[in-house]
């Protein structure tokens, strides 16, 4: 989109949603409403307590009381029922909040269409949540949670964890003093889809295993026969499920300029290709092209996204031989200023100019952005839990940068460019679109 067609409503209405947001970010809200002892240990609890939700349990367990575990596939969730054996099982998360009414707080690894349901049953019953990414499944949820949260003033973080190590710090401070000059463009990319996409609905039925309650694991989605194309990781490509390679890893990947550039709420998006895409799964591969408005001083950003092979354009006088994004290159970022280039790995590690040859003398500017403590993106929220400052990827903020991976996905199914109005959260020129803006829950389910 040029930015002649950007039409000035649209920008003044996007440019003030930014500055609220960037209002709100610098603090993520009041925290004291349920506060620990800081020489406390937490009581936790975790739904989706298998793969990713096994190692956030595992590295919350030093300091703190693991006392009840959910997990509604039995085989997935057995290492770390067996790893905290005094901690109290269950199945339904929602029994498992009404019950256990002394823990403190909530942590969230289930598939994401059960984020911001399980999410915000415990911001509402005070309890402090660790989500992991992305945050929510709609952008309506994403919201909701961001609104729950500041009311209920609890401590909140999303699992994107690089967004608490050096490297992304580094990255803000280089682009923010000018190291590149204006930044106009920003690029990143995965190797991502690893699972399967582009395909239909399978029409087998084989039975439910004993070892999993299909029911629950749907959950608000609508209705399905259980199948084993769905899970344990395969979900993320189902629409009803997840959000296909964007929802995955865009909110690690995307977050580098997100937070450097103060993108907040884009103009439009669209998807300059993609390709597989159906009404039940998400594209085999894709280009996706979002539009920022400019922000004080920051000027107009395009943004791209690429994943299924597809790839990005190279600096010029940058050679083939030289590496960009991480080592191996399959997944990373990169910056377009007016005086240069700069690259970035996956979660905005080891940010460095381009060709390499100019960061020879390059010395870094000073630091700007509080440094999290040995990087522990789990202890930060600890920290807040009791008392201490806000989580780095506090709801306020995550929710944002999950809306935008979120629309980016909506333009995979849409075609056409989608013009935003974010303060009234739809698409002006799509009906189709704005489909996909939330969802019904079944019966017996809701936010």
């Amino acid at each position: 989109m040029t930015q002649e067609k950007i039409s000035r409503r649209s920008f003044l209405v996007s440019a003030a949603a930014t500055a609220a947001v960037w209002g709100e970010v610098a603090n993520g809200g009041p925290i004291g409403k349920r506060r620990v002892s800081p020489s406390d240990r937490l009581d936790i609890a975790g739904i989706g307590v298998g793969g990713r939700g096994a190692y956030d349990i595992a590295n919350l367990s030093e300091e703190n009381n693991i006392v009840a575990l959910c997990d509604v596939d039995e085989k997935q969730g057995a290492a770390t029922f067996k790893r905290f054996p005094n901690a109290r099982e269950y199945r339904d998360f929602r029994k498992m909040l009404e019950e256990e009414k002394n823990i403190d707080a909530v942590v969230v690894a289930t598939p994401d269409h059960i984020h911001a349901v399980a999410s915000m049953m415990a911001i509402k019953l005070g309890k402090h949540v660790y989500c992991e990414k992305p945050l929510t499944h709609s952008v309506y949820e994403a919201r909701e949670l961001a609104r729950a949260a500041r009311e209920a003033g609890v401590a909140t973080q999303m699992g994107n964890q690089g967004h608490s190590i050096e490297g992304i710090r580094r990255c803000c401070e280089m682009i923010r003093s000018g190291a590149i000059g204006p930044v106009r463009e920003y690029h990143a990319w995965t190797h991502s889809p690893v699972w399967p996409q582009g395909i239909r609905r399978p029409t087998e039925t084989p039975p439910v295993p004993d070892w999993l309650d299909w029911d629950l694991w749907v959950g608000p989605a609508p209705e399905r026969p259980y199948h084993p194309a769905y899970l344990p990781v395969n979900w993320r490509g189902w629409w009803d499920f997840g959000n296909g390679a964007l929802g995955d890893m865009g909110c690690h990947i995307i977050d580098p300029a997100y937070w450097a550039l103060k993108l907040g709420a884009p103009i439009c998006v669209e998807a300059v290709s993609q390709e597989g895409c159906n009404e039940e799964t998400a594209p085999t591969r894709e280009v996706i092209r979002w539009e920022f408005p400019q922000r004080g001083e920051m000027c107009l950003v395009t943004m791209y996204w690429y994943d299924g092979g597809n790839k990005y354009p190279r600096p010029e006088g940058v050679s083939d031989e030289e590496e960009l994004g991480d080592p191996g290159g399959k997944q990373g970022g990169l910056f377009y200023g007016d005086k240069g280039a700069m690259t970035v790995g996956h979660h905005g590690e080891d940010p460095r100019l381009l060709p390499k040859e100019k960061m020879r003398g390059y010395v870094m500017p000073p630091q700007t952005i509080p440094r999290v403590p040995d990087e522990n993106h789990f202890q930060n929220w600890v920290t807040a839990c009791k008392g201490g400052p806000p989580p780095c990827s506090n709801f306020e903020y995550a929710s944002r940068l999950t809306e935008a991976v979120l629309l980016g996905a909506i333009a995979g199914r849409v075609p056409g460019n989608l013009e935003w109005n974010s303060e009234e959260m739809r698409f002006t020129n799509s009906d189709e679109a704005n489909r996909y803006l939330r969802r019904a829950y079944r019966k017996g389910w809701s936010l």
